[in-house]
């Protein structure tokens, strides 16, 4: 799932992007409230954590400019403000949740999770394919009764693969979506990332799940080996 940190303290939103990517979300940041407001606006965001006080643009009028145009877009509000009528106006502007600051980084990740268990349909937080599941929240993968444990790069692809299953998935696309980059045609990572998942999530089991389209890339199936 992919998180937006709108906050200018450059060393805070290092030290909460850092901390969610080792729970395995995909996370940009703005340090500009103006630019912030544009990104969750024109980008698919699964949530947002916006600081009241970002420069250049107040963390009240991006929340209500962004709850007309995406409503349904989760917000967590952090502000350094005791005041609780300033706290009120935040959620009845549209916040779903706040945090004061100084906080511990436990605490917002618990509350980014229970925002996203409430803005997601169970569709969209539990990825199936035949006994593969893939929690998007708690961030857990099983295959069967098995446990499997995954870098956070192993868990954003295998993510990506799921949420297109059946769909053959060129290189180029892999790599635009999974690391954030042009598709450079002297790069092997996708197929060094393919082949760690596969030894997780292939290696032992009857069914093969992850299969190489020649000429195209990968895809995530139930499909046998050749059928098409």
């Amino acid at each position: 799932m992919r998180v937006l940190i709108a906050e200018d303290d450059v060393a805070l939103a290092s030290f909460v992007q850092k901390g969610l990517e080792a729970e395995h979300y995909a996370v940009d940041v703005s340090h500009d409230g103006e630019q912030a407001r544009a990104m969750a606006g024109e980008l698919d965001y699964d949530l947002l954590m916006l600081d009241m006080n970002i420069k250049h643009m107040d963390g009240m009028s991006i929340l209500r400019q962004l709850r007309m145009k995406k409503p349904s877009l989760p917000i967590l509000v952090v502000t350094n403000d005791d005041k609780v009528e300033d706290r009120a106006k935040c959620l009845d502007l549209g916040a779903d949740d706040l945090v004061g600051k100084p906080f511990s980084f436990t605490e917002v990740a618990a509350r980014i999770r229970a925002l996203l268990r409430r803005s997601q349909n169970p569709a969209k937080i539990v990825l199936v394919v035949a006994d593969l599941k893939l929690d998007r929240v708690e961030r857990r993968v099983e295959r069967g009764d098995k446990p499997i444990e995954l870098t956070a790069k192993e868990f954003s692809l295998l993510e990506y693969l799921m949420l297109n299953s059946g769909r053959r998935l060129t290189r180029a696309m892999i790599i635009e979506h999974v690391w954030d980059l042009s598709f450079d045609t002297s790069t092997n990572v996708v197929d060094v990332y393919i082949n760690y998942l596969r030894r997780k999530i292939d290696d032992g089991f009857e069914k093969k799940l992850i299969h190489t389209v020649r000429g195209v890339g990968y895809e995530l199936s139930t499909r046998e080996e050749g059928e098409r």
